[in-house]
């Protein structure tokens, strides 16, 4: 299995300006407990961007403001490497091909199967940390990607979604410092209001899972997980 690879990306942006459409896949991807946030229009979409960090952008082409091809190019333009899925109602073999030469990762069209994008989007992750597996292994953890699955010693652990999202985030870079404002973005988009203390609720019932030494608090700076 490489090392340093990153298996928690958590955080999407949906580029979409079918209301219909941007709310069903809003709703999809949130039930699958991505922290995924929506805007309607190519310039907005290109601020957002330049503000934000993202873990994977789902891309429509028809936009209002700039279209979805200038998006991407503008992104890729300043040496932004975060995968892009052009999901669109374009699919003639020459906007195919625009599409992927402006730097998209993947290219799916509408109407497309909600469970079909799902897997592009889970592979497209898998792909950006290095690896086609979906599992990492931590002494006596093993926390499956794919499958949302981690077992302890063997035996399955329930977590919550938040739970796993913590989780996810910190197997992602075991060794690394993350501050409780890097969990924060991983655990909640723009419609979610932020507890003060949320992220330590989310620490301490992991600890009561899987045991108090896994996830170590580095005082003044955050959490992390020594592999």
């Amino acid at each position: 299995m490489p090392e340093n690879v990153n298996w928690g990306p958590m955080r999407l942006l949906l580029i979409e300006d079918d209301q219909m459409i941007g709310e069903t896949v809003l709703d999809v991807l949130r039930s699958e407990n991505f922290a995924a946030d929506w805007v309607r229009d190519g310039t907005v979409a290109d601020e957002v961007m330049q503000r934000e960090q993202y873990d994977l952008i789902l891309l429509d082409l028809g936009l209002p403001g700039r279209n979805g091809l200038e998006v991407l190019r503008s992104l890729r333009a300043r040496k932004d490497k975060t995968p892009v899925l052009i999901a669109t109602a374009r699919d003639a073999t020459p906007d195919r091909i625009a599409g992927l030469d402006a730097g998209a990762d993947d290219y799916v069209v509408k109407p497309y199967d909600l469970d079909e994008l799902l897997a592009r989007i889970r592979a497209l992750l898998r792909r950006s940390a290095g690896s086609a597996q979906s599992s990492i292994e931590i002494g006596d953890l093993r926390v499956d990607t794919l499958t949302r699955e981690v077992t302890q010693s063997g035996k399955s652990v329930p977590l919550s979604a938040r739970e796993w999202a913590v989780l996810e985030a910190l197997v992602a870079r075991p060794g690394a410092v993350l501050s409780r404002a890097q969990l924060e973005e991983k655990l909640y988009s723009w419609k979610d209001d932020i507890s003060s203390n949320a992220v330590e609720v989310y620490i301490h019932g992991l600890r009561k899972k899987l045991g108090s030494e896994l996830i170590q608090t580095v005082r003044g700076l955050g959490y992390v997980i020594y592999k």
